[in-house]
């Protein structure tokens, strides 16, 4: 059975400009949809994060106002529950990218604790990127790309590439107490940023990568990427 890596943040709180710690980790939509995506035509999901910790839901995103509605939330929360695989994470760093059909990143507001620093995650999202693995990423996830930067320079540089808003973040009220903003870093990375409607579904292809904006962009990211899976 082919396989689909989760990378998927370790943080449970992300830090904000003052020090204090913001509740958070993955974001249930980002991890439910897909997985029910990709289990369901027949692909097994394997998760990793760093240093194999057990990642953390952000039970923000159970609520059902969060969630789009009181039956989804309590079926995003079905799903958690079911998946094992969220309970026996492998280490980024040990990852053999040659054994997954593709990589896909959920985001959350824990990969900009974690993921946008780590090395390891760094070194699989350019390997992926040069060998032509596909390569899913969405909402805050692509800050993971920051960490592909050497002398400065990212592999991901004009690349077409969408994910969290500065627009979405003021909305939710953290864009004024974030050390730094999603959007803004990708640009000044270099590259080419688009955005679609706030809180809607939203997705860019460019090559084997594949990126979504925001929650609701979590499941037409996936129904993308099987049409390239073999």
């Amino acid at each position: 059975m082919a396989k689909i890596l989760f990378v998927m943040t370790g943080a449970s709180y992300w830090t904000l400009r003052d020090g204090t710690r913001h509740p958070t980790g993955y974001w249930a939509e980002e991890f439910a949809a897909p997985y029910s995506v990709f289990t369901g035509a027949g692909y097994a999901v394997v998760v990793a994060t760093p240093g194999a910790v057990v990642p953390h839901v952000d039970v923000m995103s159970l609520r059902p106002e969060m969630a789009g509605g009181a039956q989804a939330a309590l079926d995003q929360e079905a799903t958690l529950r079911a998946a094992e695989e969220l309970r026996r994470p492998v280490d980024v760093k040990d990852v053999r990218l040659e054994d997954y059909a593709a990589v896909y990143y959920p985001g959350g507001h824990g990969p900009m604790e974690d993921l946008w620093q780590d090395a390891d995650s760094g070194r699989l999202l350019a390997a992926a990127l040069a060998g032509g693995r596909p390569l899913a990423v969405v909402c805050h996830a692509p800050v993971a790309m920051l960490a592909t930067r050497r002398d400065g320079v990212s592999p991901f540089a004009g690349y077409r590439v969408t994910a969290y808003t500065n627009d979405e973040e003021a909305a939710v009220g953290l864009a004024d107490k974030a050390r730094w903003l999603a959007e803004d870093e990708l640009v000044a990375m270099g590259v080419r940023f688009s955005r679609g409607e706030a809180w809607k579904p939203y997705t860019v292809v460019d090559r084997n990568l594949f990126t979504g904006q925001n929650p609701a962009s979590a499941e037409p990211l996936a129904e993308e990427l099987l049409k390239v899976l073999p």
